[in-house]
């Protein structure tokens, strides 16, 4: 586009930000976003989205929860899908402590966990061998959503890594009841 003349606009920035994403290439996703601002385009909450998304196909949890920041200072709200995406970086890094600080944020703002939330902390508390905090999130998640394989799968490694071979048991026995 700019090889032609053309400047790209919001639209264009976000839907090249997401092909990086989809390519897990979040250096090129935040080269991107710079760009769009030295060049005066806003990003969008959309645009934000796909840079934080980015972040977490390529694991780099701080830069999303950066973006996080730099998204609220601009004034936009993180909707479900940009603090999901936030926490599964945070998981595949297995930062607890951020995914459950996100969790707790996530509420604070009037955004309602899903199971993709819960279940990307509970990964994260796995990762970390923190099957104690894994379980409270398992106790608080079946208030509120109903857990999937992943969710199962999640807490049964965390029962597993913290010794707690009866209670893996007992959530396998319960998958399996529940199909």
């Amino acid at each position: 586009m700019i090889d032609n003349a053309i400047d790209p606009d919001v639209h264009s920035f976000t839907s090249a930000i997401s092909a990086c994403a989809a390519k897990g290439q979040w250096e090129r996703a935040v080269e991107l976003l710079q760009d769009m601002r030295e060049r005066g385009v806003d990003p969008t909450a959309a645009t934000y989205k796909a840079a934080i998304s980015a972040c977490d196909k390529g694991a780099n949890w701080e830069r999303a929860l950066q973006l996080m920041d730099e998204m609220r200072s601009s004034g936009l709200a993180p909707d479900l899908l940009t603090y999901n995406a936030a926490i599964s970086a945070c998981e595949r890094c297995g930062r607890f402590e951020e995914a459950l600080s996100l969790l707790k944020k996530m509420r604070q703002r009037g955004v309602e966990p899903d199971v993709v939330s819960y279940s990307a902390a509970i990964s994260a508390c796995d990762k970390a061998d923190e099957w104690q905090q894994a379980q409270e999130l398992w106790v608080e998640m079946r208030r509120y959503v109903k857990p999937n394989a992943m969710t199962y799968a999640a807490a049964i490694s965390a029962c597993g890594k913290g010794g707690q071979w009866r209670r893996a048991l007992d959530l396998l026995s319960e998958m399996r009841q529940r199909g």
